[in-house]
């Protein structure tokens, strides 16, 4: 996934990597996010709660048999300030599947008065969990990019 944000590289970089950068805009729409903690260095660990907060959200989280909130966590793989971040995330919070990481990868690359940011990830387990992540990421992006549109330059 790629997209071009009109923002500062420190902007997209804080929001990517801070607790108030994160909770601002992590989740998909119908859902937020509580940092537990962060530590942002290549081995180190993010621990945040995903809640369901949106009705339809929540119904649909009780219809699939998940939790209303999960508890996620992530490790870093690589930091690279203002350039890049590679992490593992668990998949721990699927009913019926064993646990596994799936990798992301985040570049940032400054032009000007804007930033491309590109988005990969592993496919999941199945298709339709890889298309859920995929929708789930577009939306937390159109996040993204409202939260960098109120910063001021």
């Amino acid at each position: 996934m790629e997209r071009t944000f009109d923002a500062a590289l420190s902007d997209v970089w804080d929001l990517w990597t801070t607790k108030e950068g994160i909770e601002s805009w992590w989740g998909p729409e119908g859902f937020r996010v509580e940092v537990r903690s962060i530590d942002l260095r290549p081995g180190g660990k993010l621990a945040y709660a995903m809640i369901a907060v949106a009705p339809e959200m929540v119904a649909f989280m009780k219809s699939a048999g998940m939790p209303v909130a999960t508890e996620n966590h992530l490790t870093y793989r690589e930091v690279v300030a203002q350039k890049l971040l590679v992490y593992d995330h668990s998949t721990d919070f699927i009913k019926d599947v064993e646990p596994y990481n799936v990798t992301h990868r985040v570049e940032l690359f400054p032009s000007g008065d804007s930033v491309r940011m590109v988005l990969t990830f592993d496919a999941m387990h199945a298709e339709e969990w890889t298309q859920r992540a995929a929708a789930g990421w577009e939306q937390e992006l159109g996040k993204l990019g409202r939260v960098l549109a109120t910063k001021k330059r």
